[in-house]
């Protein structure tokens, strides 16, 4: 899809991979920083100067960012949510109030998810990533708790574990997906596995 759409006839056999994006995503934080904090933002700013480098025009460069991000979050909802998370997720539901906050742009309700919570946060609009507060804060400001009432359940030892333990949270590490950055601090759970939660919890 990548290639077809910004291809040129000049351009083929380029590879649209991260390789090629890496400095147009450096370029557009470099121009502003606060799309540090925007994954969509900075998704579309790096395709549209990718594209004006391969040569489109300003207009055309945008037509074609858009329609990439489009086809990204498209293919990024593009899987099906384990039975047993969503029976997790139904069964945590009726007990506590849920708030999703997320660094990236899945999209809760093309999977099916979005009905299980209070509220859905993500890092966009001036809107802050994990680590930082900001979203940990709103979360409890939504659901009108302290910080320290918050479970936030995570893989990330940086964004999840650090940023909810320094906002005040409480901390549950996801450890079984290997993804993210490691521990530099101990939260005070660590789950093997999501479904953990119900023995916990429920």
């Amino acid at each position: 899809f990548f290639t077809e759409l910004f291809a040129p006839q000049a351009a083929t056999g380029l590879v649209f991979d991260h390789v090629f994006w890496q400095p147009f995503k450096q370029q557009a934080i470099n121009n502003s920083s606060d799309l540090a904090h925007d994954v969509v933002a900075l998704r579309v700013t790096s395709y549209f100067l990718g594209a004006c480098a391969l040569g489109y025009s300003q207009q055309e460069a945008d037509k074609k960012a858009q329609q990439a991000m489009q086809y990204f979050v498209q293919v990024r909802s593009e899987f099906v949510v384990p039975q047993a998370s969503c029976q997790l997720l139904a069964q945590l539901s009726e007990k506590y109030p849920l708030v999703a906050i997320s660094n990236g742009n899945v999209d809760t309700n093309a999977i099916g998810i979005r009905g299980y919570f209070h509220q859905v946060f993500h890092a966009a609009n001036g809107v802050k990533q994990k680590p930082d507060p900001q979203m940990f804060t709103m979360a409890c400001q939504s659901l009108a708790i302290a910080p320290e009432q918050l479970l936030h359940v995570g893989d990330c030892g940086r964004a999840d574990i650090q940023g909810a333990l320094n906002a005040g949270c409480q901390a549950a590490w996801l450890s079984c997906y290997d993804v993210g950055q490691p521990l530099t601090v101990l939260p005070q759970i660590e789950l093997s596995a999501v479904t953990e939660l119900a023995d916990l919890l429920l």
